[in-house]
C-alpha cells in the first residue's frame, strides 16, 4: 500500500461494517449493517462490488463457509480485513478528520454529533 492510498467514503463504510461484523460478514450482513447504522438504502450489488474491489486491493480477503439450512446448504462468500486494510482505513479516516477539523464548526465531537 502506498502512503497515498485512501478509501472512498462508501469503501469506509464497508470495511467499518465487515469490522463491526467479525466472523459473520458475508455481502447481505454487510449491506444491512451499513443501512441499520446509516438509515440508507444500499444496494447490494454496490456492497459486492466495493467487497470485490476491495479484495483486488488486498485490503480485504474473502473465503467460502457454509450456507446453512436457509441457504439449501449453498455456500457463503465471508470476508475479513486484512492488516493492509486496517491501515489504509485509518489512514483515510485521519486525513478526512484532519481537513474537518481544519474548518469552523467542525471541530470536536459535538459538532460532529450535529452534523
Amino acid at each position: 500500500m502506498a502512503s497515498k492510498d485512501l478509501l472512498g467514503s462508501f469503501e469506509q463504510l464497508v470495511m467499518l461494517a465487515l469490522l463491526h461484523l467479525g466472523d459473520r460478514a458475508y455481502g447481505m450482513t454487510v449491506r444491512r449493517e451499513i443501512e441499520r447504522r446509516s438509515g440508507r438504502a444500499i444496494a447490494l450489488g454496490a456492497v459486492y462490488a466495493t467487497l470485490d474491489r476491495l479484495e483486488e486491493k488486498g485490503y480485504v480477503r474473502s473465503y467460502t463457509g457454509d450456507g446453512g439450512a436457509e441457504r439449501g446448504g449453498r455456500a457463503r462468500r465471508f470476508f475479513r480485513v486484512q492488516a493492509s486494510g486496517v491501515k489504509v482505513l485509518r489512514s483515510s479516516i485521519a486525513t478526512l478528520d484532519s481537513l474537518r477539523e481544519a474548518l469552523p464548526g467542525f471541530e470536536g465531537a459535538a459538532a460532529r454529533a450535529d452534523a
